[in-house]
């Protein structure tokens, strides 16, 4: 029987009460219903920042969860927009089916790229996620028949949500179908993260050697995983064509990988709560920033990220956990977990 020298620090998932298990879906919920109420003017704004936080999410759990190293996540993001905008050209109008080949198509590519990329490690990985991005990048500009190139994939209608909400110029049907999807993927991440499977891929994360050694099947779960992150990308991608109405090139674009990541590292790689806070300030920032100055917006976005980096090196999401912890402390009247 093996010896294990030192236990590896996973964490267990905690055993609260259930609608405290729901904290953080309650919270993006109320926190969406507030921004509808307070930016009726900026749904357009609104809805890409709930799109993009499940793209964001994706990478979380790919990186964050499990330490996969990738830059080429818009090839699954893209992959994603692009089915959905076939599906309604050629199949249904119906969303919520577009919706949902959108992810099965981001997540066969993952599939397919990560059967590949996922035997190699490090820097040779990285390089292969762009060279895979990349790839279906070219591909989508030559095949102009049939992505529309650089002009992009438009002229394809949306059906009412559900048989009766239709997605009228003023985006309300979108922005609450965007943020309904948001706050369902969270929680099925979230769960995900906390069962044993998201135990085992932060346990690889953390030493895949150990993982290997105590029997575990570290290729096939990475497999697993980066599969996962590929629907989870692929959902975002369509989302983001059906409310949108088209598919572009940018969607598969190295700087669309490069920002995801941006918005992770701001926010906090290892928390899924940091993804969502993350995409939320750096849209915020790039809205507010490039409005001012649309030439120099990235400054202002480095110089974020520097100052995180090297102060807040577990992103955004430690400000939040310093504020939870000092209406806690010993003294404080109206203390509620």
């Amino acid at each position: 029987m093996n010896t294990v020298s030192a236990p590896m620090t996973v964490t267990a998932p905690s055993r609260a009460r259930p609608w405290m298990q729901l904290r953080g879906e309650l919270v993006l919920l109320l926190v969406g219903l507030l921004a509808f109420v307070l930016f009726p003017q900026d749904l357009g704004l609104l809805t890409n920042m709930a799109t993009m936080s499940i793209f964001a999410l994706s990478l979380s759990l790919v990186l964050g969860q499990a330490g996969i190293a990738t830059l080429g996540q818009a090839a699954l993001y893209g992959s994603g927009a692009y089915v959905a905008g076939w599906t309604a050209l050629y199949l249904t109008a119906d969303p919520i089916v577009g919706l949902l080949l959108g992810g099965l198509g981001g997540g066969v590519i993952a599939l397919l790229s990560g059967a590949v990329m996922l035997r190699s490690t490090k820097l040779t990985l990285v390089m292969l996620t762009i060279a895979v991005a990349q790839l279906l990048l070219e591909l989508a500009n030559w095949a102009r028949w049939l992505t529309g190139g650089d002009d992009g994939l438009a002229g394809f209608n949306i059906g009412p949500l559900l048989g009766i909400w239709e997605f009228n110029f003023l985006s309300h049907t979108g922005y609450f179908y965007a943020l309904g999807a948001l706050v369902l993927v969270y929680f099925l991440l979230r769960n995900l993260v906390e069962s044993p499977f998201g135990l085992t891929a932060r346990a690889i994360r953390q030493d895949p050697g150990r993982v290997q050694a105590l029997g575990g099947r570290v290729y096939l779960h990475l497999l697993a995983v980066y599969t996962v992150g590929g629907i989870v990308a692929g959902l975002a991608g369509a989302l983001t064509a059906q409310t949108s109405k088209v598919a572009n090139l940018f969607m598969l674009d190295f700087t669309t990988s490069a920002g995801v990541v941006v918005m992770i590292v701001l926010g906090g790689t290892r928390r899924l709560s940091g993804a969502v806070l993350g995409t939320v300030a750096y849209m915020t920032i790039h809205h507010i920033a490039s409005t001012l100055n649309p030439y120099h917006w990235l400054f202002l976005i480095g110089s974020m990220l520097i100052v995180v980096l090297i102060v807040l090196p577990e992103g955004l999401i430690g400000l939040v956990d310093r504020a939870v912890m000092y209406t806690k402390r010993p003294g404080r009247s109206g203390v509620a977990r």
